[in-house]
């Protein structure tokens, strides 16, 4: 292919990507058409199928390489060397980090198409990466706590703590305030709050004597 011609045909699908990524987030990802998104990049309704299949692709293509990368960090702190509490803190602190700066698409990246956090093998692979990531923050918090692997308890823990997490972001989906200015002002506030949810699962899953 020429080189121009790539040139345009790689800022094509940019901005088909970009255009999504708008409507997704301003109107939701399933009551979006293909033929808005071709209409708000700027290109026929049928050229965009030439760069993308439906609209699970382009759900895949915005979503899964960040999500990757989220997932890889948290992994990282989760088989790394620090100590269980203080990689719960640190995987906590990153993923609001991570979602405050993709506030927009936050939604997005975790409930289009979602699944159960506990289906083992999700058919779609944005799915897979999510719940994979559930699993990561489920060792994280069963470390911490040390409930049994594939408990109830455990499972319920951590959804608990799933749900704190995404009410902190939520609670500032729509602040003007950048995500490095939320964090620096509520910085104490995150901590606390994580803090007052492990005490609270200390007292509530201590064992049973």
């Amino acid at each position: 292919m020429p080189r121009k011609k790539q040139v345009r045909s790689e800022q094509t699908k940019q901005d088909i990507l970009n255009a999504a990524g708008r409507l997704f987030a301003a109107k939701g990802y399933d009551v979006v058409t293909m033929r808005e998104v071709a209409k708000e990049a700027g290109c026929s309704h049928t050229a965009i199928y030439i760069y993308f299949e439906d609209k699970e692709a382009l759900l895949h293509e915005l979503s899964i390489p960040a999500l990757t990368e989220l997932q890889l960090q948290i992994e990282e702190k989760v088989s790394g060397k620090l100590e269980p509490e203080e990689a719960l803190r640190q995987i906590s602190l990153d993923f609001i980090r991570f979602c405050l700066i993709h506030r927009n698409m936050h939604r997005i990246f975790f409930e289009a198409r979602s699944v159960r956090v506990d289906e083992a093998e999700p058919e779609l692979e944005i799915n897979r990466v999510r719940n994979g990531m559930f699993r990561l923050l489920m060792q994280a918090v069963r470390q911490c706590l040390d409930l049994p692997e594939g408990s109830e308890r455990l499972l319920s823990a951590t959804r608990i703590y799933f749900y704190l997490l995404h009410g902190i972001v939520g609670t500032y989906q729509l602040s003007e305030e950048s995500a490095e200015e939320l964090m620096e002002r509520l910085l104490p506030t995150f901590r606390e709050a994580i803090e007052v949810l492990l005490l609270g699962f200390r007292a509530q899953h201590a064992p049973d004597k």
